[in-house]
This record gives structure tokens, sequence and C-alpha cells, in this order.
């Protein structure tokens, strides 16, 4: 399936763009390819976009001063990334992103986004839910990390992306539940 085709029906899931609103849509968008392992976005790095994901697979991490990674969100087709306390602020990247498989990628600068959603009520209307929603998968994997074990949190991970189990390394899946890759071997192991 073609970029464009991947986008519009992504966003008719939320809204109703005329093709001619879509084109126009589209127009602001830049395509862009990744291997395995590249870079998208470090640390320090001006962020001036965000990153809808069209094929493979991204991770959003951190590391602190211990050198120790904390994986925040893998971004699987669909899903949108980037530096968003950067990317709104105008500030440096203090996460950094990367490309767990090839991947492919549309990204669209703040600019471009701002400048959209005051020429198309569509287009606002649109970057709020998907706000909106980012905001109750950070509200829901906070909560999970304050009040459920580790086993529970690996459970709700698999139950909700089947898929990352067989696209992620499990030595990333570890990282994004805080957990040593030991840990991950047994819960698995004792799910099975």
């Amino acid at each position: 399936m073609k970029a464009d085709e991947i986008l519009k029906q992504h966003i008719a899931k939320t809204v109703s763009l005329t093709d001619e609103q879509f084109d126009y849509f589209f127009s602001h968008f830049k395509y862009q390819s990744f291997r395995k392992g590249q870079v998208i976005l470090g640390e320090g790095d001006k962020v001036e976009s965000e990153y809808f994901v069209l094929s493979g697979c991204l991770k959003a991490f951190f590391i602190n001063d211990e050198v120790k990674m904390y994986i925040l969100q893998f971004s699987m087709p669909t899903w949108w990334t980037s530096d968003y306390s950067a990317l709104y602020n105008n500030a440096r990247a203090t996460i950094n992103i990367d490309c767990i498989t090839d991947a492919e990628v549309l990204s669209i600068s703040n600019n471009d986004r701002e400048k959209l959603c005051r020429e198309l009520h569509q287009a606002e209307h649109f970057f709020r839910w998907r706000t909106n929603k980012g905001y109750v998968a950070v509200q829901k994997r906070l909560l999970s990390l304050m009040n459920n074990d580790t086993r529970k949190r690996y459970e709700e991970l698999l139950g909700m992306y089947p898929e990352l189990y067989n696209t992620v390394p499990k030595h990333l899946i570890a990282a994004y539940l805080g957990v040593s890759r030991e840990t991950l071997s047994r819960l698995y192991n004792s799910s099975r």
C-alpha cells in the first residue's frame, strides 16, 4: 500500500476529508526511509517534526546518567512519535528515536501541522484527537507502572500488542518493562 493510502485510511477513522483536502493535507508530509539501527532523532538534536510510521518499528528511549536505557515507546505502523516536549517547546531533544527494523515514515513539521490546523478544521480535530489518545496511553502506562507488578505489566503489554514479542528484541522489551533480560525470560517461560 502506498504512503498516501496508509495515511488516508488512518485519518478516515477520525475525520472525513475530501480528496482535494487530503491531497493538500498530504502535501505537507515528507516521506523518509531508514535502515535498522539508524537514528531518527538523537538527544540534543533540534526537534522540528513528528513521525507517522508507515512500516517497521521504532523505539523512543532515554539513557540515564548510569547508562541505563529506558524505553518510552515502541512505534509500529500507523503510530506517531517524536520528542513532543522538545517539539512543542522549541527545545533540544531529551530522548532518542531509532529504528528497531527497517522503517518508512512520513514526517510533518510542527509549523506545517499548526498551519494545517488553522486552515482545516478536520485537521485540527484529527491532531487534537490523536494527542488526546496519546495522553490516555501514557496515563495508562504510568498507572500500570505504579500499580502493577512486572508479570501484570508484561501480560498487559503482550495482550495489547502481541506482535511486539516477534518484532522487538527481548532486551528491548525488558528495557520497556524496566526489568532485566533474565527476568523477562522467566516471565516468558512461566507463561508458556
